[in-house]
């Protein structure tokens, strides 16, 4: 399947782009997000991407990292949730927010993407509770550095939810190294 293209941005309309790779021009679909921090048209570009095959069409979508991917396709798993929802709520909200959303479990947030209800959004919580935060590239309670990112995967790993990572990496000094801060964070989840 097609995971990345790389080439030369031809057009630009959103949602969609086009991008010129050997000769070979590619309509994709980006969300907002990445459509905003997309280079000027003629400039090369570099774009993950998801590839849809339906009855009807085969479609390609578009991400600028990661974890708008990763995103992407756990919404796209949830029964209701098709892709062009999907896109919706990644140009409504960044991925930091969805997760913020999710952790906290508020669908007032979700409610005000267009497209997207009350049950819709309730929905979405509670599918995505417990998923969204380990796809991530960066930590949904703000650490920083890959020591902190590190020892958050780490308790994932072991079955701790995000908010019981994310309360024990707050306890964590910013200095600590990887093997030491998972010691200290399950002797504070152990409390």
């Amino acid at each position: 399947m097609i995971g990345k293209l790389s080439g030369t941005l031809i057009e630009k309309q959103p949602p969609q782009v086009l991008v010129d790779c050997h000769g070979v021009g590619y309509e994709v679909d980006v969300p907002m997000s990445t459509f905003y921090n997309l280079p000027a048209v003629g400039a090369p570009v570099s774009l993950l991407t998801h590839f849809v095959v339906r009855e009807d069409a085969q479609l390609l979508y578009g991400f600028g990292t990661a974890s708008e991917r990763n995103t992407f396709r756990q919404l796209i798993r949830i029964s209701g949730v098709g892709p062009r929802t999907a896109l919706g709520v990644l140009s409504g909200m960044s991925v930091e927010e969805l997760a913020r959303a999710v952790t906290e479990q508020s669908p007032g947030r979700l409610v005000k993407v267009p497209g997207i209800g009350k049950k819709t959004a309730e929905r979405l919580l509670l599918e995505l509770k417990g998923k969204l935060g380990a796809d991530l590239g960066t930590p949904v309670a703000g650490a920083v550095g890959d020591t902190h990112h590190d020892i958050q995967q780490a308790l994932m790993a072991l079955g701790y939810n995000d908010r019981e990572a994310a309360l024990a990496l707050k306890a964590l000094p910013a200095d600590i190294g990887v093997s030491e801060g998972i010691k200290q964070a399950l002797k504070a989840l152990a409390r």
